[in-house]
């Protein structure tokens, strides 16, 4: 083989080498961002109560947003 082509080739046969993984995507998370977040809250990590201080502020919110959604309805 001529050294030209051998110069070809190389990267080809790299390129062809790193595109095919034999690695999956990871599968999709089992929890809701909500369960995932009062697991955090939890946890007692550093930040933590803030964490649930949003959670409860969030869902405050929520029922207030549905009582007034509720209010007129007849």
């Amino acid at each position: 083989m001529k050294p030209k082509s051998m110069s070809l080739l190389l990267p080809l046969l790299f390129i062809l080498g790193c595109s095919e993984s034999d690695s999956k995507a990871p599968p999709p998370p089992t929890k809701s961002k909500a369960q995932r977040d009062s697991a955090v809250g939890r946890s007692g990590l550093p930040g933590s109560q803030g964490v649930m201080k949003a959670l409860g502020a969030a869902d405050s919110a929520r029922k207030r947003q549905a009582a007034i959604d509720s209010a007129g309805i007849p």
